[in-house]
C-alpha cells in the first residue's frame, strides 16, 4: 500500500510521513499528478491558510484531480476544511465536495483562537475512535450533514467528517499520539 501526501505548501508533511512509516506504510510527499494517481490513498495535509492552500492546488493543476478521484482521501486540519465548499478565512472558494462554510471561532465564546492543544473528540460512527485529539486551528465547520465525530470548544462543531471516499479531521492524528495513531490506523484498514 502506498499513501501520496499532497504537497499543499503546508508546514506538516514530515511528521504526517513519519507517521505512516512508524505504522510501517509506505507514503510519498509529490504534487506531481503522475506520481499521486499511482497511490492507493491521499492525504491532504495540515497547518496553512485556506488561500494558499488551494492557491498551492490551483498552480499544481490538482484541484480537479482531487475532486474526481475515487482513491480515498484523508483531509487533515486545512485539509479537511477545504473539502468544504466556502471557507471565510482568505474569502477561498474551496474543493466544494462537502456543503458546508468553514467559520472562525469568536472570541467571545472560547479561551483563546486559535484553539491550541488537546480536546476531546467524540465519534458516532465509531466509539473506538473517542478520545483526546490535538488540535491547532483558528477556523471549523459548525456541523455538517457528514459530521461522524465532535468536539466542544466555546460550541460544538465537526472534528471529523465522513463522505462517500472522503474523510476529515480538524484535528492532526500525527500530533495526537496513541489516540491519533488509531485514527491513522482505521483510515487505513479502510482502504
Amino acid at each position: 500500500m502506498k499513501i501520496g501526501i499532497v504537497d499543499c505548501g503546508g508546514a506538516n508533511l514530515n511528521s504526517i510521513y513519519y507517521s505512516f512509516k512508524r505504522l510501517n506504510i509506505d507514503s510519498f510527499i509529490s504534487n506531481s499528478i503522475d506520481e499521486l494517481s499511482q497511490m492507493d490513498a491521499l492525504v491532504l495535509p495540515g497547518v496553512g491558510s485556506a488561500g494558499k492552500v488551494m492557491e498551492t492546488l490551483s498552480k499544481k493543476n490538482l484541484i480537479n484531480f482531487i475532486k474526481e478521484t475515487n482513491k480515498p482521501v484523508l483531509g487533515i486540519c486545512i485539509g479537511m476544511q477545504i473539502l468544504f465548499d466556502y471557507s471565510e478565512e482568505d474569502n477561498t472558494e474551496c474543493l466544494g465536495l462537502i456543503k458546508g462554510t468553514i467559520t472562525k471561532f469568536n472570541k467571545k465564546d472560547v479561551i483563546a483562537v486559535p484553539q491550541m492543544g488537546w480536546n476531546k473528540v467524540e465519534c458516532k460512527l465509531d466509539n473506538t475512535l473517542d478520545g483526546y485529539y490535538y488540535f491547532a486551528n483558528s477556523y471549523f465547520n459548525k456541523d455538517s450533514d457528514y459530521t461522524v465525530g465532535y468536539t466542544s470548544y466555546g460550541n460544538q462543531f465537526s472534528s471529523i467528517i465522513k463522505k462517500d471516499n472522503l474523510l476529515g479531521c480538524q484535528f492532526h492524528p500525527e500530533k495526537s499520539s496513541t489516540a491519533g495513531e488509531m485514527f491513522l490506523k482505521n483510515f487505513i484498514n479502510s482502504i
